[in-house]
């Protein structure tokens, strides 16, 4: 029994149409390709294929996706940091594939990418990115414990820690679904 249905470019129509080119011609769409978001047959990789299940929702997925990654006031590779370390945690092969290639263009290095990706310690020498490094790992091992926040918490102020836990609730609600239709 397959758990996914590929939806191809020409079997769309009203909402889901309107969801994909959404994807396909909006802000993920311009600027350097950095990995691929259609297959060759015009298939949606990564989660944006499920988005079309239920276009209200797949809508309101992909705005959020978009506003986290072009809106945010996270630094590139503050962003791609949290983002990476979700991926770690869910062992998400799509997301970690994606975004470390952004990482390396936002400037992470290749040891940096490493430790994420194996959970292991890592100081990055600033304390902005050594914060948003340890508050999204507190995050999706369950808690931001008082020793935690208040570790982080300057660095980061409030409207920062929104942004990072709504990122890590984003990229947790990707990984979960791609895991559930075995993208």
């Amino acid at each position: 029994m397959t758990r996914r249905h590929a939806f191809t470019p020409e079997e769309l129509d009203g909402d889901r149409l309107a969801v994909y080119r959404s994807i396909t011609e909006g802000p993920r769409a311009t600027g350097p390709r950095l990995f691929d978001l259609v297959s060759d047959s015009g298939v949606l990789l990564g989660p944006f294929n499920e988005f079309l299940l239920h276009p209200p929702l797949g809508d309101a997925l992909q705005r959020l996706g978009t506003a986290i990654r072009y809106q945010g006031s996270l630094s590139g590779r503050a962003r791609e940091t949290a983002i990476l370390v979700v991926a770690a945690a869910w062992d998400s092969a799509f997301e970690r594939t994606a975004h470390e290639a952004v990482g390396r263009a936002a400037g992470l290095t290749e040891n940096e990418l490493t430790a994420i990706a194996e959970q292991a310690p890592l100081e990055f020498g600033d304390p902005h990115e050594d914060a948003v490094l340890r508050l999204t790992r507190a995050l999706v091992t369950g808690d931001v414990d008082d020793e935690t926040w208040a570790a982080c918490v300057p660095p980061l102020d409030r409207e920062t820690v929104f942004e990072l836990t709504t990122l890590v609730g984003y990229y947790s609600t990707l990984a979960l679904q791609m895991r559930a239709f075995r993208v």
